[in-house]
């Protein structure tokens, strides 16, 4: 009997945080309603999240406290700077981080407490609008690298091109990188960012995450697409520069004439729209847009 390859599995990983609670539950409500091919949804959350997002859980939706999966060292407490209003992480090995920067932390652990052999990063501010089957993202068991090539010789990139020069010298890299790799709705290798924690590792003499934290401006995207392309040579992947999910980055709230006319501008490719939290986009148009 000849046997058939086996079927790379592939999970959805959201970081998120109390405030983006209600954009978080539209996630899951489409992503139950639109996609398939996958075998998990991780919600990963700071510790004192961890109660309130346990009402999004079910038969393939965990949530996943970050205590579990980052070193107990680094601790979150309530900023005095912020009115108390905001988190701050601390530790001796890094530098101080907010959430933004703990939530990409985050995406990366993960990887050492799954099994599932793809990872598919969805913000919690997106709502998928068609159909999408994690399957796509693998090619003969490669995996699918979002990529725009020699984005940052553009000059009007500077934070991509700090958080690419931080990367390569958080991996050990000599020269500038030429590429962008950030997006939402992107996958990872669970094998690849493992070994990408490794290198991180030996290059700085310690723990990944005090490699990573020793800088605030960083990008985990950054990290991961310089790791495949730059010190594996991109096994284990193919390019794509085709982004699958439209996203509203900044700008004034949209009326309801503009975000349907951002809808409508969707490429055939993309599946999902990503209306930042910070722009105060009202889901309604988002539920209204769905219910009809």
């Amino acid at each position: 009997m000849v046997e058939t390859a086996r079927q790379p599995a592939s999970a959805l990983v959201t970081a998120s945080y109390l405030p983006d609670l209600e954009r978080c539950r539209l996630l899951c409500e489409t992503i139950d309603r639109f996609v398939t091919g996958h075998d998990h949804h991780y919600l990963l959350v700071a510790g004192e999240d961890v109660r309130t997002f346990r009402q999004l859980e079910g038969s393939r939706r965990t949530v996943v406290d970050e205590r579990d999966i980052l070193p107990s060292w680094l601790k979150s407490f309530r900023d005095p700077f912020s009115g108390f209003s905001r988190r701050v992480w601390l530790s001796a090995r890094t530098v101080p981080l907010r959430g933004w920067h703990v939530q990409q932390l985050r995406r990366i652990a993960i990887a050492g407490h799954v099994s599932e052999d793809g990872l598919i990063a969805c913000d919690s501010d997106v709502a998928f609008l068609r159909p999408f089957d994690c399957a796509s993202i693998w090619r003969n068991g490669d995996v699918r690298l979002f990529r725009r090539d020699d984005e940052l010789r553009r000059d009007d990139l500077p934070n991509q091109r700090i958080w690419s020069a931080n990367a390569g010298q958080a991996l050990g890299l000599t020269g500038p990188g030429r590429h962008d790799y950030i997006a939402t709705v992107i996958a990872w290798r669970r094998d690849a960012v493992l070994a990408m924690q490794e290198r991180l590792a030996e290059v700085s003499g310690r723990h990944w995450v005090a490699a990573v934290g020793a800088r605030r401006q960083f990008s985990e995207c950054m990290l991961y697409g310089r790791f495949v392309d730059e010190l594996i040579g991109g096994r284990g992947h193919f390019h794509a520069s085709t982004e699958l999910c439209k996203v509203y980055w900044m700008g004034p709230v949209p009326s309801e004439d503009e975000f349907q006319r951002f809808v409508a501008d969707m490429s055939p490719e993309q599946v999902a729209i990503g209306m930042q939290s910070f722009v105060g986009t009202d889901l309604g148009m988002i539920k209204r847009l769905l219910a009809g």
